[in-house]
């Protein structure tokens, strides 16, 4: 039997005491900052790591000569792991240049929910992703130059933006944001904490800052920075967001539709911001669905919808998708890339997903 097919039998059949470990972020109880088993996957020190990558042919196995998805098409994926025990947990990728700005598909930086920085280079063959390189591992670190999880709940390091070299963090267990300039040595830099909207402040436990995503010149709403929860919802059931900064900062929402919650967004150059979503049930197990909204129609007060282009469940090679950003190759095309977050759990994989976007 696959270990895929095994996950799908225990997600549809496992008992509630035993499927602790399976279940995404959004579900799964916390465990405390001072277990045994969260300490040794903490990473305290900056090291370079090995990572393994095994290839995923085909998207759906059901249909190995399939490529299209909606509006996405299959290019390649990998199944990542490491014998570092503080590799995992993987919620969000960031592409980079040289001068620490998004650019390209080779360059990357993640973060996971241990407060964890991973960066590195992904290897292609043509073009399909073949492995990663260069990955090292480093713990975020506060104002005082000590890694965040020194503070008991500074856990949960779900949401990264870029703005240049500034780099920022969204904290969902303890609602806050902080700001790092990777400019003053990548990831060494101490990060500071900036200050939210007291609504976001007062975002449900375990389902606050998710996604953020900043907005660079030339764009609607410039100099803003676009902060999603995972289910903090307003008065109508909808998904609360907010506009942090720029020229007209306040709250919006994103309609919530059949039970999803945000993990990720991204803006594409065409203005379109995505937004990734994934939904957990005892029948259906995990699912995942990519929409596109407008950022012309974002605004304070707005209640903001767009179509779907992409979902997927578990018979398709997918994980608890957490983190997604985009690139364009040489060639013009727009690249995305997704990544899941395994909750350190030997039932999960480390899923690094790419497809080509086709409409």
């Amino acid at each position: 039997m696959t270990a895929r097919c095994s996950r799908r039998q225990f997600l549809g059949h496992a008992a509630a005491g035993a499927a602790t470990l399976a279940l995404p972020a959004t579900l799964r109880a916390q465990p405390s900052p001072k277990s045994v088993g969260q300490a040794e996957r903490t990473v305290a020190e900056t090291v370079s790591i090995e990572v393994n990558a095994r290839p995923i042919p085909a998207f759906e196995p059901r249909d190995r000569a399939r490529t299209r998805f909606g509006a996405l098409e299959y290019r390649s994926g990998l199944v990542l792991t490491s014998p570092y025990r503080g590799f995992g947990g993987l919620s969000g990728i960031r592409f980079l240049d040289a001068q620490g700005e998004r650019k390209g598909g080779e360059r990357f930086i993640a973060i996971s929910d241990q407060g964890a920085w991973f960066s590195g280079t992904i290897r292609y063959s043509g073009r399909d992703m073949v492995g990663l390189d260069n990955v090292e591992a480093a713990p975020m670190l506060n104002a005082d130059g000590r890694p965040i999880t020194d503070k008991r709940l500074w856990y949960d390091t779900e949401s990264i933006a870029l703005d240049g070299s500034f780099a920022y963090v969204g904290l969902e267990r303890v609602n806050a944001l902080m700001r790092f300039d990777l400019a003053k040595g990548f990831t060494r830099a101490r990060g500071e904490v900036l200050p939210l909207p007291a609504a976001a402040r007062k975002l449900p436990y375990n389902k606050g800052l998710e996604a953020l995503v900043f907005v660079p010149k030339g764009q609607p709403l410039a100099g803003t920075l676009l902060a999603f929860s995972e289910r903090g919802l307003d008065r109508d059931g909808n998904l609360i967001a907010f506009l942090i900064g720029g020229s007209s900062p306040g709250q919006f929402s994103v309609r919530r539709t059949e039970n999803y919650d945000i993990s990720d967004a991204v803006l594409l150059p065409s203005g379109e911001l995505l937004i990734l979503e994934r939904k957990f049930s005892w029948f259906t197990g995990v699912n995942i669905r990519i929409r596109a909204l407008q950022l012309k129609s974002i605004a304070p007060g707005a209640l903001v919808d767009g179509p779907e282009l992409f979902a997927a469940d578990l018979g398709h090679e997918i994980d608890n998708m957490e983190g997604i950003d985009a690139h364009v190759t040489a060639g013009g095309e727009t690249v995305l890339t997704l990544v899941s977050d395994d909750n350190f759990s030997f039932l999960q994989r480390t899923l690094l997903l790419q497809f080509t976007l086709v409409e």
